[in-house]
């Protein structure tokens, strides 16, 4: 993990709150499609986006970046949060209570993400020198969240990290999960219900709000990225080498669809039953507009990888390489 003293430490949080008022003006195009453009600095990535509305919105990424928007992505807004790590995930569990992982730390906002605030850093003394990456964060509820990744040694995967939260986030516990490959994101379509996919074609499943998880049979070992629930029956994922799993019995069987397409992918989201989307390496999109049975490549714009996939309602982003962000609107 990226450490730094007390001296670096300060600069870092100086230079960070001079690009606080930094913005970045984004031309909105009015054509239908996805619409390139980057943003931050050259050369990092940008790896998770989040929108509440249509309106509010934020991305982050490489070296402790993360920008908002409060005009629907016209202009972005540099924040100012105390890390250098890159941050993978940003979620709002409601307008007000935001959560973002960043390395080892999970960060929170109680004022619609006006500042953010460390809430736990998982320490390598914790685990007996190894270090933490958290992936992603969900809340399928006020009180109740969970978070998941690895644990490495060396650049090596020796375990996977379960942490749930019981207070909304003022507190987090660790929880044994029945796997230790890497845990890479974690879904949930209400209180009780909730999958996390990762390594190894790994699938996890929970029906009684996170207190026990059991391992579905996903029927592959490529690295699943991510999964997408419509409710408790439909759901897909998507992964290593162009795989993509569908299910329509809540993850009892998963079915490989053929997309012909061989590149990793990386994210995945349905807008309704019929309408869904996936993105991954090399600018690759696809699209599927019947509950995922076929999917159709699209234009990107762009040949950087996408990394994180966001609707709202009928307007879409995606983030990825070298501070690409792609805009798409119905």
């Amino acid at each position: 993990m990226n450490t730094m003293n007390d001296d670096n430490k300060n600069l870092s949080l100086i230079l960070a709150c001079a690009l606080f008022l930094l913005t970045v003006t984004i031309p909105l195009a009015a054509q239908e499609g996805w619409v390139a453009t980057k943003i931050g600095p050259t050369g990092q990535d940008l790896n998770t986006v989040f929108f509440l509305d249509s309106k509010h919105g934020w991305v982050g990424g490489d070296g402790g970046y993360l920008s908002r928007t409060d005009d629907g992505g016209r202009t972005w807004m540099r924040q100012a949060v105390d890390t250098t790590a890159g941050i993978n995930d940003i979620y709002f569990r409601d307008k007000e209570a935001g959560f973002l992982l960043a390395g080892n730390a999970i960060f929170v906002t109680r004022d619609s993400g006006a500042q953010w605030s460390q809430a736990r850093r998982f320490l390598p003394s914790e685990f007996e020198g190894a270090s933490v990456e958290l992936y992603s964060v969900r809340f399928p509820s006020k009180k109740r969240g969970w978070v998941v990744g690895s644990v490495s040694r060396q650049d090596r995967v020796i375990d996977s990290i379960l942490v749930h939260t019981d207070d909304g986030g003022e507190t987090w516990q660790r929880q044994r999960a029945p796997s230790r490959l890497e845990l890479i994101h974690i879904d949930f379509v209400n209180d009780k219900h909730g999958w996390i996919v990762g390594n190894g074609g790994t699938i996890l499943n929970t029906r009684d709000g996170g207190e026990s998880w059991t391992a579905q049979n996903s029927g592959t070992t490529a690295t699943i990225y991510h999964i997408d629930f419509r409710d408790e029956k439909k759901g897909w994922a998507v992964g290593e080498k162009g795989t993509l799993l569908r299910t329509v019995d809540g993850g009892e069987t998963w079915t490989p669809v053929v997309t012909n397409v061989h590149v990793t992918m990386l994210s995945v989201q349905f807008l309704n039953d019929d309408d869904g989307w996936a993105i991954g390496r090399a600018g690759t999109i696809l699209r599927s507009e019947d509950t995922g049975r076929t999917w159709l490549k699209q234009e990107a714009t762009t040949k950087q990888n996408l990394y994180a996939l966001h609707f709202n309602k009928k307007i879409g982003w995606a983030v990825g390489g070298d501070g690409t962000i792609l805009r798409y609107e119905r």
